[in-house]
């Protein structure tokens, strides 16, 4: 499992199950001297850089956001939001195989085509997903979104892409009443083959229409069942997550989970508008994993019934994915640098791993036998 140091600009390595060790280190931005010097040269890009630093970023420049390794687990192939990019670096050497510019000022989310050929990045400042040749990192097309693209996920085998836009979530304008602020939210669904809009879908009319006008639109996380009947997903400030049945375009179920009574009630105290965000669905499509960012806990759901069972501790866990053999639920603890892996079937904590500066995305991939890091790194 590639697990991205966001802040610091790292990918850690570990086992995809069992005692999930640590394997190995990836530096994700050996070029970073490169990079800096032509942002500090260009006015309107450190502008930018400056605006991720002190808006999404906490603070912190975003070095790395999502990965995916190629087919042959020659190279990892990772989105770095503050250089607004997308590169691919050989897991032998620790150098840049290709390096792709998104469109406009921050790359950010990703998704891998289920053959693993292609990988999909939302260029989150200019509406837009890019697919690119996961090898060779050409670009084999784009589509307009909403706005602030954010999560990707191929379905059907790899015959759709859906991509989620999140809209503006670093302004203070986070009172429902300010919502019309935040930008157009919507689904966007692609055919895969031509990156032709096949369906756009507003989660506002379907929030609305199960009455719950409450809830704001901005889709976080997503998690699909085995079958892709239906989608579990989170939106902005929610403690909780709803259930959309595909066919029939509706909202049938939506699920709050417990608050932390020690977490502020302020919208404005969110990071990047998320109360809870990260979700993960075991292969058999019965449990979901929740991060419960804000209210620092993880928990097992049994999908049929809803119920959760005991809230895990974790610090601002931001990530949930599913390990290798798929028994367990890995999430990331941003505030505690290190990940944690929980038993699907019994919902308790299995073990803890530490790992690098501010975790985010963790992701399955494959490296060489025996490997245990670049040689240049």
């Amino acid at each position: 499992m590639f697990v991205g140091n966001n802040w610091e600009g790292t990918a850690d390595v570990i086992q995809s199950r069992g005692s999930f060790a640590k394997v190995g280190r990836v530096n994700i931005i050996p070029d970073k001297d490169q990079r800096l010097t032509e942002i500090y040269l260009n006015p309107i890009k450190l502008a930018f850089f400056l605006g991720i630093r002190n808006g999404p970023g906490e603070g912190h420049d975003q070095f790395v956001d999502d990965m995916y390794t190629t087919p042959d687990g020659s190279s990892v192939v990772a989105s770095r939001p503050s250089f607004a990019d997308v590169v691919s670096i050989n897991l032998t050497t620790g150098r840049i195989n290709w390096r792709f510019p998104v469109s406009g000022f921050r790359s950010d989310h990703m998704a891998v085509s289920p053959d693993g050929r292609r990988v999909a990045v939302s260029a989150s400042t200019s509406n837009t997903v890019h697919v690119l040749d996961i090898v060779t990192g050409q670009q084999l097309g784009s589509f307009a979104t909403g706005d602030k693209p954010h999560e990707n996920v191929f379905t059907d085998g790899g015959r759709y892409l859906w991509n989620m836009s999140i809209g503006e979530v670093n302004t203070d304008l986070d009172d429902p009443g300010w919502d019309f602020t935040k930008g157009d939210r919507h689904i966007t669904v692609v055919d895969a083959a031509t990156y032709r809009q096949v369906k756009v879908i507003d989660m506002r009319q379907r929030l609305d229409a199960f009455g719950r006008s409450d809830l704001s639109d901005a889709v976080r996380p997503v998690a699909f069942t085995p079958d892709g009947s239906k989608l579990y997903f989170q939106v902005s400030f929610f403690n909780g997550f709803a259930e959309y049945d595909v066919a029939t375009d509706k909202i049938t179920r939506i699920k709050e989970l417990p608050k932390n009574p020690a977490t502020s009630d302020d919208r404005k105290t969110f990071v990047n508008d998320s109360r809870h965000h990260g979700m993960s669905m075991n292969p058999a499509g019965t449990k979901l994993c929740i991060a419960g960012t804000m209210d620092d806990y993880a928990t097992v759901v049994d999908r049929a019934t809803l119920q959760q069972a005991a809230l895990v501790p974790a610090v601002k866990p931001y990530w949930a994915t599913v390990s290798g053999d798929g028994n367990a639920c890995v999430i990331s603890e941003a505030g505690a640098d290190q990940v944690t892996a929980i038993d699907f079937a019994t919902g308790q904590k299995l073990v803890s791993v530490p790992v690098g500066d501010h975790p985010q995305r963790v992701r399955i991939g494959h490296v060489p036998e025996g490997w245990t890091g670049p040689t240049g790194s």
